[in-house]
């Protein structure tokens, strides 16, 4: 840069100077020629021309000398100032220009290794927050599937009682179609309950509260949340269905009872004849008759002792049962026989009937064995004299069946559905009196579940009963084998 400059400052100079000097050459020969002119006019001698050409011709000759010597020291003082000037100059502009270049290279390079840096920094960032946005979408789903698929009912509400979030569960528990507030929901169901209460008396509040929606049983259990900052945020409220709970709770204590009376019963009649026995004389015929009584209430607490040992047993899975085949018609004549003479006393028209071809059923004999005597004493028992009972035995959809049908007093409508509870008794007088325990059809059910089998008894009031029992065959036992087996 600074060689054009002082290129250019001596080529101006040297243009000034040739110029300056040739306008100063010119003028001056100008000027002598005019004089020439004159004296050549005023004198025609040929010798002062040739004098006055040759002052001329001289003129010219300096000036061109002039202008050679001019343009030499022109190029004398530029190179001159070159060196004395602007060649310190240059080199001052150089270094400050290296200087500043590698000042700008290291700001350069600074600012790329910052900015690599600050990009690398992004980079890492931008990983971890797709991480962390990865795993809290997969948490929210996670989340999502649950309180959709739970079977317990889930609704979360804001500070106002508004709805926050609500799962199928608690809908249909709740019958709840459009979203409510807090307030709406439960004031429909008269639950004694305030949310502000929830929230900021936790302690000093209710959190549970049990509801009847329709033929249901609902617990409700109330929880206040809090926000990032441990400020309350809202409740949460777990509903959940415990009908079954409430029904089986409801069935044990009734079971309690009723056992805790049918024991009594006879414990309250031994000691009452045997208090009388020994506290006060009697003859031999009414002893014999206290005696008899005594032994009567002592086999039907033994009875029932047996009973609930046995419904025990089948109740913790302890009862052993070895499958077997067996032919079931063979079985149902034995028990037909065995009973013949209890029949006979009344006067009953009993008839077992076998049809052909019944395949071998696979289950536990005795069991079943137990079951049929219990259905037919039953029928026996509740079959007036001169009745009719009569038992089928046949084979249809790979199952073996049992049918047996009396002309007894039949079953009311309305309790077939309660008829396997335990101690349920259509008639409880006429059941004690005849020496039942109430719990032989309850027996007779949980054996046929454990050796998957099915009872189903149909009746009316004053026309008799029908019991269909219908058991496994060994062609079905083959072939569930056979499924395992693949």
């Amino acid at each position: 840069m600074l060689k054009g400059i002082q290129i250019k400052i001596v080529l101006v100079f040297t243009i000034i100077g040739i110029i300056t000097i040739s306008t100063l050459g010119i003028v001056a020969i100008y000027n002598l020629q005019n004089i020439s002119n004159g004296v050549i006019q005023i004198s025609q001698t040929t010798e002062m021309n040739n004098i006055i050409a040759s002052q001329v011709y001289q003129m010219k000759m300096m000036i061109c000398l002039f202008l050679i010597i001019f343009v030499i020291l022109a190029i004398i003082i530029g190179i001159i100032m070159s060196k004395s000037i602007f060649l310190p100059i240059s080199n001052l502009i150089r270094t400050v220009e290296n200087a500043t270049r590698n000042e700008k290279t290291k700001y350069e390079n600074n600012k790329k290794r910052k900015i690599n840096d600050l990009v690398y920094a992004f980079d890492v960032m931008n990983n971890e927050l797709k991480e962390n946005l990865n795993e809290a979408i997969r948490q929210s789903k996670q989340m999502e599937t649950i309180l959709l698929n739970i079977t317990d009912g889930i609704i979360a509400f804001d500070i106002s009682g508004k709805i926050i979030h609500i799962n199928p569960a608690a809908k249909t528990f709740l019958n709840i179609e459009n979203a409510e507030s807090f307030e709406q929901i439960f004031e429909k169901y008269n639950v004694d309950i305030n949310l502000e209460k929830i929230i900021y008396l936790e302690n000093w509040t209710s959190s549970e509260q049990k509801i009847n929606v329709e033929d249901r049983t609902i617990n409700l259990f109330f929880a206040p949340f809090k926000n990032e900052n441990d400020r309350p945020a809202g409740v949460i409220v777990v509903i959940q269905d415990i009908t079954e709970h409430v029904k089986l709770d409801t069935m044990r204590k009734r079971f309690v009872a009723d056992v805790s009376h049918e024991l009594k019963t006879p414990i309250t009649s031994i000691m009452g004849y045997a208090d009388t026995l020994l506290e006060n004389e009697v003859d031999g015929e009414t002893s014999k008759k206290f005696l008899e009584r005594i032994s009567s209430e002592a086999e039907r607490m033994s009875r029932l002792v047996s009973d609930l040992l046995t419904l025990s047993r089948y109740d913790t899975s302890k009862a052993k049962i070895e499958k077997t085949e067996f032919d079931l018609g063979e079985l149902v004549k034995y028990v037909f026989d065995g009973m013949e003479i209890e029949m006979k006393k009344k006067e009953q028209n009993a008839e077992c009937f076998v049809t052909a071809n019944v395949p071998l059923v696979y289950a536990d004999k005795n069991g079943i064995e137990r079951v049929i005597i219990n259905i037919l004493s039953n029928a026996i028992k509740y079959t007036p004299e001169k009745g009719s009972i009569k038992g089928y035995v046949g084979f249809v959809y790979n199952d073996a069946y049992i049918k047996i049908i009396d002309t007894g007093i039949g079953i009311p409508k309305e309790d077939l559905d309660k008829i396997f509870e335990r101690f349920y008794r259509v008639d409880k007088a006429r059941t004690r009196e005849m020496g039942g325990t109430g719990l032989g059809l309850s027996i007779a059910k949980e054996i046929l579940d454990q050796n998957n089998s099915m009872i189903d008894i149909k009746s009316e009031l004053g026309k008799g009963t029908e019991v269909v029992i219908r058991i496994p065959t060994k062609q079905t036992k083959n072939v569930k084998e056979k499924n395992t087996e693949e």
